[in-house]
């Protein structure tokens, strides 16, 4: 039986409040999630759009809400966000000097009704989060440095997805592979066939003439 792969559409690279929101409406019954892009200023040097949009988002749109938080303190922001409307929560594995509180900050989340996501950055090393796989319902693995959109997927993201997909199967787990960077059409089959369950994309579809076209490529 074929997997399903769901498609997560960027708010990077849009940058007015408005022209986001109706970017999103213009993708409902296209996409299957909305993802936040978070950025603080500080874990990564871009600045981005709050939980007061992502609370817009929610009140204007139909889409389900895949937040992304690249920020400094996540763990103080979390209540926000899940009060906004976030139905993933993803927190960044470098940001937690304490993993006991990663860890803490994970349950709290699925406490709350919503998934909690784990993702990590290029340079961190697999062997460093392979403990916290258990605890996750989506991984988000990154292909480009977080931070800024249109970069192009890093090689070694290939073999890292399969790496992930083999310790889920091996360990009898459920959650979901989510790939962010660099991701379009000559790669998503790709991605797909190693093991990924959703694909984000920002600046490939936000580019594209049609972006419901652009969409369904990436799915085929």
């Amino acid at each position: 039986m074929k997997r399903r792969l769901d498609i997560a559409v960027a708010s990077d690279p849009v940058k007015d409040e408005q022209k986001l929101i109706a970017y999103a409406k213009s993708l409902q019954g296209v996409a299957d999630f909305f993802h936040c892009d978070i950025m603080d200023g500080k874990f990564v040097a871009k600045k981005s759009i709050d939980y007061n949009i992502v609370s817009l988002l929610n009140a204007q749109t139909a889409l389900p809400l895949d937040v992304h938080l690249m920020v400094k303190e996540p763990e103080g922001v979390i209540d926000e966000y899940l009060q906004a409307g976030a139905n993933i929560l993803t927190l960044h594995f470098e940001a937690f000097k304490d993993k006991k509180k990663l860890l803490k900050c994970l349950s709290y989340i699925r406490s709350k009704g919503a998934l909690a996501g784990l993702s990590f950055k290029p340079s961190t090393q697999l062997s460093e989060i392979r403990s916290f796989l258990f605890y996750a319902d989506v991984i988000l693995l990154m292909g480009v440095e977080p931070g800024a959109s249109g970069q192009t997927i890093k090689e070694q993201t290939f073999d890292r997805l399969k790496r992930i997909t083999k310790f889920r199967a091996d360990n009898k787990l459920a959650f979901k592979i989510e790939v962010d960077g660099g991701v379009n059409d000559s790669n998503a089959h790709v991605l797909y066939e190693l093991g990924a369950d959703i694909l984000v994309s920002g600046s490939y579809i936000y580019n594209s003439e049609n972006r419901e076209k652009a969409i369904k490529k990436l799915r085929r």
